[in-house]
């Protein structure tokens, strides 16, 4: 669906977003619309059992460099041709937005943009774990937007903008009996000038630091460059130890690629994006698949390869996918996505998936699941030496496919803003 490019000169609503996008598709189809021990005190990860495949080696950061080979156990490119895809409901929800696991533990977690997180067991009713709806804003784009669980499961963290349109990660102890609501501390707070583009995805990376999405800001064309500024939070992808330190109420890693630069915020891992609304690791490999979310012409998945430094620059707003944009730079050292798609009047912005790792869908293994909000196709490629290959559409679509997620089995999620929660299964 074509975007307009007005930009605002306040909080309201900006029709360059993704919320008017989302509105606009729900109308189009009739509806109305205790401490961590080793996280403590030294800005080390969350422990995460085995030995991460994700590090940070010393030196400058690479910039476009190849994805890692795949596994040994991957099927071969030519498999996703074969791939018969189905959808079985799960269950209907209130605007189920993100989804996560703790481990150890077969309830599937699912955040409710209006304020609420709910655990789905199998045989039993979706109970409430956690309520902050007087919390939380519900302008466009806003609410409860994404949800993590610490590596050892003692934690929950959520993403929320805050009843003045700010972004604040909240965090919360998970005990034996559920999630703690009186425990709630602030991780972070970032102040968000416009209503849109506040990213709001959260996840424990396989080295065990929290990657936090956020988006530019807001309004259209990042007027204040943001996204390319070292020095906000911003357009960025930060990575952070989540848990107290050094008096601060979060660490950081000392192999960020900013830490020690004048001027840089330390928190940052990645820049140049305009909304990364949706992130995943691929379980198997470590690398970072980023769904950003494009302006008016294009959309993009990018992939940082595991063992990367940081510090890639994803281009906007010199660039939308490989595109120039405002500035025209088309600095070599920007990285290019793997995968972008024209606007052609059915899609608007791209909802990033994951990789395929699951046993029910064997052709899909080692296959990346995406889909636009607005058309709600399932796609899917394979990446080869950097090149996405046999892309194609799955055959299911979703209303208002806002999400995905993955199970403990590596057995993927769609959830629709319209309630419906899907599991992928092989079409029999």
């Amino acid at each position: 669906m074509p975007r307009s490019r007005t930009e605002r000169t306040n909080r309201g609503p900006s029709s360059s977003s993704i919320g008017w996008r989302l509105a606009a598709c729900l109308l189009a189809v009739g509806l109305v619309a205790g401490a961590c021990t080793s996280g403590d005190g030294d800005g080390g990860p969350i422990p995460t059992g085995p030995t991460s495949t994700r590090s940070s080696p010393s030196g400058s950061s690479p910039s476009g460099s190849s994805p890692a080979p795949p596994s040994p156990t991957e099927q071969p490119a030519g498999a996703l041709a074969e791939a018969r895809i189905a959808l079985e409901e799960v269950v209907v929800l209130d605007q189920p937005v993100a989804m996560a696991i703790r481990p150890d533990d077969p309830a599937l977690y699912i955040a409710e943009k209006p304020g609420r997180v709910v655990a789905l067991s199998d045989g039993e009713d979706p109970q409430v774990v956690l309520d902050i709806a007087d919390q939380v804003s519900l302008g466009s784009e806003q609410g409860l937007l994404g949800l993590a669980f610490s590596p050892d499961g003692r934690f929950l963290y959520v993403d929320i903008t805050d009843v003045g349109g700010d972004t604040r990660i909240l965090e919360f102890v998970v005990r034996d009996d559920g999630v703690d609501a009186v425990s709630q501390r602030e991780v972070l707070r970032v102040d968000q000038p416009y209503s849109n583009h506040n990213g709001g995805n959260l996840a424990f990376g396989p080295d065990g630091y929290l990657y936090v999405a956020l988006g530019d800001g807001g309004s259209a064309g990042d007027p204040e460059g943001r996204a390319q500024s070292l020095s906000t939070l911003l357009g960025k992808l930060l990575r952070i130890s989540p848990r107290p330190s050094g008096g601060e109420p979060y660490g950081i890693p000392p192999d960020n690629p900013f830490v020690g630069r004048d001027g840089a915020r330390p928190e940052i891992w990645a820049f140049g994006l305009r909304n990364p609304w949706r992130f995943s690791f691929d379980r198997a490999t470590g690398d970072l698949w980023i769904g950003d979310v494009g302006q008016g012409s294009w959309e993009e998945i990018d992939v940082e390869p595991a063992g990367s430094a940081g510090g890639l620059d994803y281009g906007w707003d010199a660039r939308e996918g490989a595109h120039p944009f405002e500035s025209g730079s088309m600095d070599p050292e920007m990285v290019d996505p793997v995968f972008e798609y024209p606007h052609d009047g059915s899609v608007c912005a791209v909802t990033g998936g994951y990789v395929y790792r699951g046993e029910q869908i064997p052709a899909l293994v080692g296959a990346y699941v995406f889909a636009d909000f607005c058309s709600g196709r399932l796609e899917a490629f394979v990446l080869r030496d950097g090149v996405a290959r046999l892309h194609r559409e799955l055959g299911p679509t979703v209303e208002s496919l806002a999400s995905f997620g993955e199970d403990a089995a590596g057995e993927l999620y769609a959830l629709s803003f319209s309630g419906a929660v899907y599991r992928l299964v092989a079409k029999g």
